[in-house]
């Protein structure tokens, strides 16, 4: 199974379309008058989609459980054509189109099973997916922006070369992912001048965002935020619950972090953890959404 524990749920919604043709107007007029041997169809193949779209990861190795929280499953007769629209929602991790195609499926089955008496001549023209929304295509645009990017590691060990940055590197990978230009990488000691002195010049030459990774714990030499805080226009408290949310998913430790989120004019401002895995994570938690601040920032309507 794909690992989808970095991922953020969100709404997911998709529909899925199957079409059955009967052979003969006869049977149309007995699915409608509820004269068909086994049963009424359309009450008998809905319950039948409703019990299929909750199996699917039994039956499909590599889809996960989930919980299916809406479907919705109707139906349009064409002459001989029989249109089913099935539709899923959830609140999760990953897509839910392969759950609402299997609905459609099973929803296309079951009519051919109870028609087949009174009909030989019935097909299963059609299965596909109409739509779907949630998760990483409904921010992809994001990801289309002329952005640049500044990386600051704050460490007295690793300035001093006594350590190797790996956090830095787990940020920088995740912006180039998002299409972000990376403007400049530089690691300097936990010095309330120095990381000053970097935002400032970053914001003054245009960085559109100026990262930060380490002194954000609670140790005396800990001081990203202290020096930070004072300079930023606005926080953005939002993005640093998202931080912690997502940390606290992982690691009940997530909670002594203090990372900052924050404008200084037109760039964004980010100070996240040391750690490789906290770097990591934080910015899984935000990004590419993270990126919808510019857009707020020249006066873009939300959608």
């Amino acid at each position: 199974m794909v690992d989808i524990t970095h991922k953020n749920s969100t709404l997911r919604k998709a529909t899925a379309q199957a079409t059955v043709k009967v052979s003969k107007p006869e049977t149309i007029q007995a699915i409608q008058e509820k004269t068909v041997p086994k049963g009424d169809v359309f009450a008998m193949s809905k319950a039948a989609g409703l019990l299929g779209v909750k199996k699917t990861p039994e039956l499909l190795p590599d889809c996960h459980p989930m919980p299916i929280e809406f479907t919705g499953i109707e139906y349009t007769i064409n002459g001989l054509e029989i249109t089913i629209t099935f539709s899923v929602k959830t609140i999760y991790k990953t897509g839910v189109e392969v759950e609402a195609m299997h609905g459609a499926s099973v929803v296309a089955l079951n009519m051919y099973d109870m028609l087949k008496p009174i009909d030989k001549g019935i097909e299963i023209l059609n299965i596909k997916l109409l739509a779907k929304t949630g998760g990483k295509s409904d921010i992809k645009h994001l990801k289309e922006k002329n952005l640049t990017a500044a990386v600051i590691v704050c460490s007295d060990s690793i300035s001093a070369n006594k350590n190797v940055d790996k956090a830095g590197k787990a940020i920088i990978s995740i912006l180039e992912d998002c299409n972000v230009k990376i403007q400049d990488y530089t690691v300097i000691p936990d010095e309330i001048d120095q990381i000053q002195e970097k935002a400032k010049s970053y914001q003054e030459q245009g960085v559109d965002i100026i990262i930060y990774t380490g002194g954000t714990g609670l140790s005396q030499r800990d001081v990203t935020p202290e020096a930070l805080i004072p300079l930023l226009d606005r926080r953005i408290e939002g993005i640093e619950e998202a931080i912690r949310k997502h940390g606290q998913d992982r690691t009940p430790f997530a909670m002594l972090s203090r990372s900052v989120a924050g404008t200084i004019k037109n760039s964004l401002v980010l100070a996240l953890p040391g750690s490789t895995n906290g770097a990591k994570e934080s910015m899984q938690a935000i990004f590419p959404a993270a990126l919808h601040v510019f857009s707020v920032l020249k006066g873009e309507r939300h959608n």
